[in-house]
């Protein structure tokens, strides 16, 4: 069976892996582009976010690739994002394209409904229960190992005296993941990729801003939905964190649920009201990311995503109460990269001169 999946990051390369080892043909999606938003906007109602349409647009690019399948997740709350499946399906069937959407839904609201998925995946690609978790174990291993390189390497950007450095050792590091195809191997994959890294001539004097990225899961994770925002940001010497990588998300929607703490900080401003999505966890985030000091955040949301308005109506008293300075960008399908990068820049002048004039304020009072 020819089987596909959303792009979401560099998971594709640990998805690819899986799809592959459990017996079935993977169609590999392309990086979501112009084509892929036009698809998307052609066929997508249009009060549908980003996600939404680059979701339809991948889809339909996967099926003229031949995919037969394509696994996405499901979700849970207000959020029509646990819907989209749903949609997309009605949407493929309308236009006569051959393909259709299953969705896991998260064990922690339907373990009967997910361990079905996993068994039919499983059965379709003949091997036992043994071996499929035996795919799963090196499939997470290897989600695990291309975060840390991610990781590692937005550190290193804002660092790096030749500029591009660290984004081309980053392919390079990923590359090797993608052909490692062993416990070990990652392993070794991961240490060489971090090895790699850390061998790019920087300047360890410098004194980076510091920039928290909250958001909606999509466009956080997708950087071709945000532009890139995170090397953009580190090309301008701004090392950045990224409040959402899909191996911890997978390990709170799917384990057990380690949100407690940002639970906690959102709840002075929230009082328990539900809002779906990321908003609860926009809040909380940007709390921390003050706690730990932080210069600013940056929040992602999809034009018209409701739990990132109300996250947004929210922030200005976090921000006040914190002192953190908040910018955010909601992004949809007539955003542009140039303005995004104006923005940005403008955002991080502003973080600049505060800093200044915090320093400068500490040494009159000294």
């Amino acid at each position: 069976m020819k089987i596909s999946f959303p792009r979401m990051g560099y998971s594709y390369i640990a998805l690819k892996w899986l799809v592959e080892n459990i017996g079935h043909e993977c169609i590999v999606p392309p990086e979501p582009s112009k084509r892929t938003l036009d698809l998307g906007v052609r066929y997508s109602p249009e009060f549908a976010c980003i996600p939404f349409k680059i979701l339809m647009g991948t889809y339909l690019e996967v099926a003229e690739m031949g995919a037969e399948v394509i696994l996405t997740s499901g979700g849970r709350g207000p959020c029509r994002a646990g819907y989209y499946w749903v949609m997309h399906n009605y949407i493929l069937e309308e236009i006569g394209i051959d393909a259709r959407v299953i969705a896991f839904e998260p064990p922690l609201d339907d373990l009967k409904g997910f361990f079905k998925t996993l068994r039919w995946i499983r059965k379709t690609g003949g091997i036992s229960v043994k071996e499929m978790l035996g795919v799963l174990k090196v499939t997470w291993e290897k989600l695990k190992a291309i975060d840390d390189v991610e990781m590692r390497s937005h550190e290193i950007r804002p660092l790096e005296i030749h500029r591009g450095d660290t984004t081309r050792t980053l392919w390079k590091g990923l590359e090797m993941l993608d052909q490692a195809n062993t416990l070990e191997e990652i392993e070794e994959a991961r240490r060489e990729g971090l090895k790699l890294l850390e061998s790019i001539p920087r300047d360890d004097s410098r004194d980076p801003l510091k920039i928290g990225i909250i958001g909606e899961i999509y466009v956080v994770l997708e950087p071709a939905a945000n532009h890139y925002i995170q090397i953009m940001l580190g090309e301008m010497g701004v090392q950045t964190d990224r409040s959402i990588y899909l191996s911890a998300y997978t390990r709170n929607n799917t384990i057990v649920n380690l949100e407690g703490d940002i639970f906690s900080m959102a709840r002075p401003y929230l009082n328990e009201a539900p809002i779906g999505g990321h908003g609860v966890n926009s809040i909380g985030e940007t709390v921390l990311y003050a706690q730990h000091g932080f210069d600013g955040v940056v929040q992602l949301a999809p034009f018209a995503c409701i739990p990132e308005i109300v996250a947004k109506g929210i922030l200005p008293s976090v921000s006040r109460d914190y002192g953190i300075p908040v910018l955010t960008l909601f992004i949809d399908e007539q955003t542009g990269k140039a303005g995004v990068q104006t923005r940005l820049e403008a955002f991080v002048d502003l973080l600049q001169r505060r800093r200044e004039q915090k320093a400068k304020m500490e040494r009159l009072v000294i």
